[in-house]
């Protein structure tokens, strides 16, 4: 045997070693040990109460205390009872209206950041409007309600002036006002994201070519940036239909949504904890349904 066919044979010896190394149970189990920490987190404070909860919505008219015995689909058939729709479309209107604001709001400041905002300045303005989320969440509420109350600081403005005051607290615009509020830091981030990778030649091809900068918005920006904006969308859809505060504190009695109601019948004077859990499972199986969807839209590629 020759000695280039023996340095073969020892290479392919090494190679076949390396092989049946990697496929050793440390190798195995190395990634594994990686992920048991967060593994163990998700499973004890995300998998087994939503399973607990799941367990829950089984058992009719269940309170704290009584022996857990499943036995039916009943509460999810109370769910459909024409008072709790009203309110499961009320919490809807509030999502789908506090995502249609923060874009329309959103969209305009993230383009004047992203592309005419002097670059020096981009970073401070970007932080301008992460400001607000380093304060609590109550205490923006409470600063609306100290903004729309009847003697607040709009109403005075609005007599100072001899204009008609508003009778906005306590009613579902007070709500979307809070909640756009709340959110439209979050919208801004994400669509600056988007609109700072913006081909602006694209959009000056556009307007060599005739386009008006309204047909070149819809035609040229927007396809360019449709991922950013249906995963800001997303986001402010989640977080809005599960918004708890806003709606408590600026909605009053009317303005009653499934965050709500959830809370009554686990803490309030209801408790009924079974259709609780119902309510609760419903509204984790439509957070789902936009999780996916803001997964299978982020995959997708933009059109140019």
């Amino acid at each position: 045997m020759s000695s280039s066919q023996v340095k073969v044979t020892d290479n392919f010896q090494k190679v076949q070693k390396l092989q049946k190394s990697s496929k050793s149970p440390i190798k195995w189990l190395q990634p594994l040990i990686l992920l048991a920490p967060a593994g163990i987190w998700l499973l004890l404070l995300l998998v087994l109460p939503t399973l607990i909860i799941l367990e829950l919505s089984l058992v009719p008219g269940i309170r704290p205390g009584d022996l857990v015995n499943p036995s039916g689909f009943e509460n999810y058939i109370r769910i459909i009872d024409p008072i709790y729709l009203q309110v499961i479309w009320r919490s809807l209107f509030f999502a789908v209206g506090t995502t249609i604001i923060c874009l329309i709001l959103g969209l305009p400041i993230a383009y004047w950041i992203a592309q005419i905002a002097p670059p020096k300045w981009r970073n401070l303005l970007l932080l301008a409007f992460v400001l607000p989320l380093w304060t609590s969440s109550l205490l923006r509420s409470y600063a609306w309600i100290t903004i729309l109350r009847p003697t607040g600081l709009l109403n005075s403005l609005l007599t100072y002036f001899g204009l008609p005051t508003l009778a906005l607290l306590n009613s579902n615009s007070a709500v979307l006002i809070g909640m756009s509020y709340s959110l439209l830091p979050y919208m801004v981030l994400i669509l600056y994201a988007s609109l700072e990778k913006l081909d602006k030649g694209l959009l000056e091809a556009a307007a060599d070519l005739g386009a008006n900068p309204l047909q070149a918005f819809f035609k040229v920006t927007v396809p360019q940036t449709i991922i950013g904006i249906a995963a800001g969308s997303f986001l402010v859809f989640i977080t809005a239909i599960g918004d708890f505060i806003n709606p408590e504190l600026l909605g009053g009695a009317s303005s009653m949504t499934v965050a709500r109601l959830i809370y009554n019948q686990f803490l309030g004077a209801a408790q009924n904890w079974g259709f609780g859990s119902a309510l609760s499972s419903t509204l984790i199986l439509v957070v789902s349904i936009a999780i996916a969807l803001l997964i299978k839209f982020g995959e997708a590629t933009p059109k140019r």
